[in-house]
């Protein structure tokens, strides 16, 4: 699947963070609302990047459709942050509610490294 980015607004300048979520919004197709967000330092011998998890609700039938969409196509998304390579990205947990208002919570991890 082909997400579509429109251009970037001029402006302050935005970190990795923002890109990262921006480009998580666009492939949610606007539907995602963060619950939370962490992010913490990482390294390896020959790398540095940091982890981020994610939670994110997907409310209405609309959006609960973009999740699964969003599911199915997050591990081999093509992220486009400057300076920043995305080495992983997974699903590792989802909440799928059907009740009267459709609700699906998704936790996601990703591994981003500095490409400097």
């Amino acid at each position: 699947m082909q997400i579509d980015l429109l251009p970037l607004p001029r402006g302050p300048r935005r970190g990795a963070t923002e890109r990262l979520r921006e480009e998580l919004q666009a492939l949610a197709r606007g539907h995602a609302e963060f619950l939370s967000h962490s992010e913490k330092s990482w390294a390896s011998v020959t790398f540095a990047g940091t982890r981020h998890r994610l939670d994110i609700a997907f409310a209405g039938e609309d959006a609960v459709e973009a999740a699964e969409n969003f599911i199915a196509y997050l591990p081999e998304h093509e992220f486009t942050i400057p300076r920043q390579l995305v080495a992983d990205a997974a699903v590792t947990a989802v909440d799928h509610r059907i009740g009267p208002a459709p609700r699906m919570e998704v936790r996601i991890e990703l591994l981003l490294l500095d490409e400097d």
